[in-house]
């Protein structure tokens, strides 16, 4: 479908699909067998200036918005959502910057991430603290010009591999999530740590580990925003990464279809190609019309939080929730289509459906977006008696 994208959308959309085909499907099987952090495809992907897309132009970035990045990671995705991920999980460290940061923190921080000389990590989540993300116990204590941190964050994308991460830590224990704040920890400050890497049934291309963070003493100035913003900060910075989430399951349902299809024409039973058969036609058919309507529905929300409107959580978390479970079914029935094939390793549909299963995961389970649209809904629809 045309979906009225500029020419310099479809050039940066074109410029990422050929990456994805040449460098990173070539090698996606051998990413993933060897759970290989994808160094030299963020290179690439520096070198066609891609690392900045979302970063202002006055730091060195493209200052594009969200409708250009769901499309860059739309076309990663149809390569290697473990590739994918690690590039968005830079942005997702890099938002709340861009949201709430000082002029003094984006020049500090935003040049090395435009020329992919460095990557980002969003450090939220606690062994105790996943969808509940109000129950963290890491702490930040003030003392003198510096905050001293104490903690653990689990599960992080791109620990150990990136530069510096967003943090989000308790200054004052005594108002709970109220008392949550942001602020800016860099790989080499002293006290900090990282977990062993975590072995992941899915995504093994990219790294997850825990941030240990032990006495670790930072200067004051590397507070985001002001003491008390934590949850605000997190809450938005989501908002914006959820669209991402979604078109990351658009390209890869996208790339299961072509494959499943692809073998549909070739694989022959009963003396015809499968693809003749009514059952594997309707398959397919139901295949490629949850893909285009997840697809209308990210490149829809994208383009409405361009317009920066004031909330955007419901369909923030619609962009996430519909795409998700939809990659999920996509993929589980292009194995289908591809039987036996299908489940061996030798064939991509197999990587793609362990792929799948983290994107009803990560950014908010699928539980908590259908939580969030409800809420609002109720909220809505009170208004309205």
């Amino acid at each position: 479908m045309d979906y009225l994208l500029t020419e310099e959308q479809q050039m940066l959309r074109d410029l990422a699909r050929q990456i994805s085909d040449e460098r990173i499907k070539p090698i996606r099987a051998e990413l993933d067998e060897e759970e290989t952090f994808p160094w030299d495809i963020i290179n690439d992907l520096a070198q066609a200036d891609l690392c900045g897309t979302i970063i202002p132009e006055e730091y060195g970035g493209l200052g594009l918005g969200c409708l250009e990045n769901v499309l860059v990671l739309e076309a990663l995705a149809m390569g290697c959502v473990g590739v994918a991920t690690t590039y968005a999980a830079s942005f997702l460290g890099a938002y709340p910057l861009l949201l709430y940061g000082s002029e003094e923190q984006k020049q500090k921080y935003f040049p090395r991430l435009a020329k992919g000389e460095a990557l980002a990590a969003f450090a939220l989540t606690e062994a105790q603290a996943g969808s509940d993300a109000g129950a963290i116990q890491a702490t930040a204590v003030k003392d003198g010009d510096f905050y001293v941190l104490n903690g653990a964050k689990q599960w992080i994308t791109n620990a150990g591999e990136a530069e510096f991460y967003t943090v989000i830590a308790l200054t004052d224990r005594s108002k709970g999530a109220r008392g949550a704040s942001a602020l800016v920890v860099e790989k080499g400050d002293p006290g900090v740590s990282f977990g062993k890497k975590e072995k992941k049934m899915g995504i093994r291309a990219s790294t997850t580990r825990e941030v240990i963070l032990e006495d670790c003493r930072i200067p004051k100035d590397r507070l985001i925003n002001k003491e008390g913003m934590g949850f605000i900060v997190t809450m938005k910075t989501i908002d914006n990464a959820r669209p991402g989430a979604g078109a990351l399951a658009v390209g890869l349902a996208q790339e299961a279809l072509d494959e499943a299809a692809g073998f549909a024409k070739e694989r022959h039973q009963f003396g015809v190609p499968i693809i003749h058969f009514q059952a594997v036609q309707h398959m397919l058919a139901d295949m490629a019309t949850r893909i285009e309507a997840a697809r209308a529905l990210v490149y829809a929300v994208a383009r409405y939080i361009d317009t920066k409107p004031k909330d955007y959580s419901k369909v923030a978390a619609m962009a996430k929730l519909f795409p998700t479970d939809m990659a999920m079914q996509v993929t589980v029935d292009a194995v289908q289509v591809m039987g036996g094939h299908g489940y061996m390793r030798e064939y991509p549909v197999e990587k793609m459906m362990r792929d799948a299963k983290i994107l009803q995961i990560y950014e908010g389970t699928n539980q908590i977006m259908r939580n969030i649209i409800g809420l609002a809904l109720n909220k809505e629809y009170s208004k309205k008696k």
